[in-house]
């Protein structure tokens, strides 16, 4: 029903920046909240940056005055802007939409993740 694909991890070093995307395809109707969370190892899924379709924002502790989320309404594209990087970002980053869909349903779906590798 939908597709939910990231691209943009990598590995750069402390200090450097990567920029995520992530675009959801499918039957949708409408987006309501876009998102990135990002996993290491044992460790729970932790929110990163979410953004509503009306462009309000909100941020992870951790990642407040580092990193920007924006989004593309007329592409279902969401993208993170991940600057001054440390090594405690290292993660695998995991897109999440919030979508309505063409038969009036509504779900929650997540892209297969990217590996993002912060060197010191």
């Amino acid at each position: 029903q939908v597709q939910v694909v990231e691209s943009g991890g990598g590995l750069v070093q402390a200090g450097g920046s990567l920029r995520l995307s992530c675009a959801a395809s499918g039957s949708i109707s409408s987006i309501d909240f876009m998102g990135w969370y990002r996993q290491t190892p044992g460790s729970q899924r932790d929110l990163v940056a979410t953004i509503t379709s009306g462009v309000f924002t909100h941020y992870g502790d951790s990642v407040k005055g580092r990193f920007t989320i924006s989004r593309d309404n007329a592409k279902n594209t969401v993208y993170l802007q991940m600057n001054s990087l440390k090594p405690e970002d290292t993660a695998v980053y995991y897109c999440n939409v919030v979508a309505r869909l063409v038969s009036r349903s509504r779900g929650n779906y997540w892209g297969q993740g990217t590996q993002v590798t912060v060197s010191s």
